[in-house]
């Protein structure tokens, strides 16, 4: 089972998902929390790259950190699976490690 990869930093500020999808392998899962739900927000200048990453990897972005920063979840590219909490734990357990990237 491939890894899942976690993402906290907004893409505007940082290169982090950048490099995370340079090393995440085919069939990785790419989670974005805290202000890397950023990426996951459609009409941005990185909704393209995130697209293109769909072929690849399983994109989720966490329901709770969209509504903190006072997004819809109407907001996210279509595509992009929603979690909760739940579905966090869910998804630590369902992949075989977890790369936090910082």
């Amino acid at each position: 089972m491939a890894m899942l990869h976690t993402i906290n930093k907004s893409p505007f500020e940082r290169r982090t998902l950048d490099a995370a999808l340079r090393h995440a392998v085919k069939g990785s899962g790419i989670l974005l929390i805290e202000d890397g739900v950023y990426a996951a927000f459609d009409g941005t200048i990185v909704a393209d790259k995130v697209k293109a990453a769909m072929a690849d990897h399983e994109i989720y972005v966490l329901g709770p950190d969209v509504s903190a920063r006072g997004m819809s979840e109407e907001h996210v590219i279509n595509g992009v699976k929603i979690v909760d909490y739940d579905g966090f734990v869910d998804l630590v357990t369902q992949y075989d490690k977890v790369q936090s990237w910082l």
